[in-house]
């Protein structure tokens, strides 16, 4: 297997900067998000008027031009305000694209009060330095940082982040070199699932955490709290109530987040080739359409969606495209394969014989009405993903 080339991997520590700096970074946002609504309306008037928007280039050439009238821009960075025009150019691409590809669009938007949460120095040592265990910002200075863990390979780009919660974290892109693992001739096809977060086709399961729905009944409190004053604007009462709801949503972000790392770490040590099914989850759990009524108008049938709703709610906890995404990038890094194969009929079909028997969620094991074999369902949907890596593998090297 050939050796992977140096990989991009980003390493992220909690932040403690003085109420001074909170303020200067607080500033310092408000000012980003003026400029990149700026920008977005400057694309859109200029579009209107002559049919052509300029490009990222040229709005950073304008950027200079903005001081004299905006002296506030003298107040940051200039490498953070050109990352800023480079993120409303990557909005507009991904518009385009998207347009292209006939999907929904989703033109980008105005930045409201709040919602630009981030600063990216795009350039160590030009932006951005280590100092004596602390992180030194320009235009901002020497804030502390918990490094509880070393930084490997070298420093490209730092994003300063503000949470929900008030939490400040810095988030440095590196490039580093790959760990390559010895060699392993194990291999294993893995069908993730709600009862189990994934059975492997060896026998084995990886139990599903359930992380939201182990939070939900304090979320749902928290929630009706917040409901009662969210409509006292600016009140303290309705800061502390939101800050409550946003500390169980970290909550279940972070447990969910070090679950599937150290998951796809655990899988990446062992086997060398992964056969995991390419689901397209946003398909997955959108919402029925709704079905109206011919006898009386205006009205509409029954359509499941609150039954949908709640399997949405299950299958957005178990987050099978972060753990599909998490176990590929580990195993690019390790020098493993994963192996993306189609989902259709891994669950109907007999890994013994091949015939394809229609079984609904309910049916638990697989019992083959033809071979006689009798298999966990997922097991079953697992050994068949196997089965189609291997094949996969052989016809790609062949």
């Amino acid at each position: 297997m050939k050796t992977p080339e140096n990989n991009i991997l980003a390493y992220r520590y909690r932040l403690y900067p003085t109420k001074a700096q909170v303020s200067v970074l607080e500033r310092a946002m408000g000012i980003f998000r003026n400029v990149y609504n700026s920008l977005v309306h400057e694309r859109t008037v200029l579009y209107e008027i002559t049919g052509k928007s300029p490009g990222w280039a040229q709005q950073c050439r304008a950027l200079p031009t903005w001081k004299p009238n905006n002296p506030e821009l003298c107040e940051v960075n200039a490498q953070v305000l050109q990352n800023v025009a480079k993120r409303v150019d990557l909005a507009f691409q991904a518009f385009f694209r998207r347009v292209k590809a006939g999907e929904e669009p989703g033109y980008p938007r105005l930045k409201g009060k709040g919602q630009y949460d981030s600063i990216t120095y795009p350039q160590y040592e030009g932006g951005f330095w280590l100092h004596q265990g602390r992180l030194r910002l320009s235009k901002i200075g020497d804030v502390a940082i918990n490094l509880h863990r070393p930084i490997e390979g070298t420093i490209k780009t730092c994003t300063i982040r503000k949470t929900a919660t008030g939490k400040w974290f810095a988030c440095f892109s590196c490039e580093v070199q790959p760990e390559v693992l010895e060699p392993s001739t194990e291999e294993v096809g893995i069908d993730v699932g709600l009862k189990v977060f994934a059975a492997l086709s060896n026998g084995e399961f990886i139990e599903n955490p359930r992380f939201f729905r182990r939070d939900e009944n304090a979320l749902a409190k928290a929630q009706r709290k917040f409901d009662k004053v969210k409509h006292q604007h600016r009140s303290k009462a309705r800061k502390a109530a939101k800050k409550v709801v946003a500390r169980i949503h970290e909550r279940i972000k972070n447990r969910r987040h070090d679950f599937v790392h150290q998951t796809a770490r655990h899988t990446v040590n062992r086997f060398g080739v992964i056969a995991v099914e390419a689901l397209q989850v946003e398909n997955m759990i959108r919402s029925p359409k709704a079905k109206p009524d011919p006898a009386n108008e205006g009205q509409f049938l029954p359509n499941g969606a609150a039954a949908k709703a709640g399997l949405n709610k299950s299958i957005a906890d178990v987050s099978w495209s972060m753990f599909r995404s998490v176990l590929t990038m580990k195993a690019e890094n390790a020098g493993r394969l994963v192996i993306a194969v189609p989902p259709q009929y891994t669950s109907q079909m007999c890994s013994g014989c091949g015939d394809i028997q229609k079984k609904s969620l309910s049916v638990r094991t697989h019992r083959c009405l033809v071979c006689g074999l009798v298999l966990d369902r997922d097991t079953n949907a697992a050994v068949n993903i196997k089965a189609v890596g291997q094949y996969s593998l052989a016809t790609r090297v062949a």
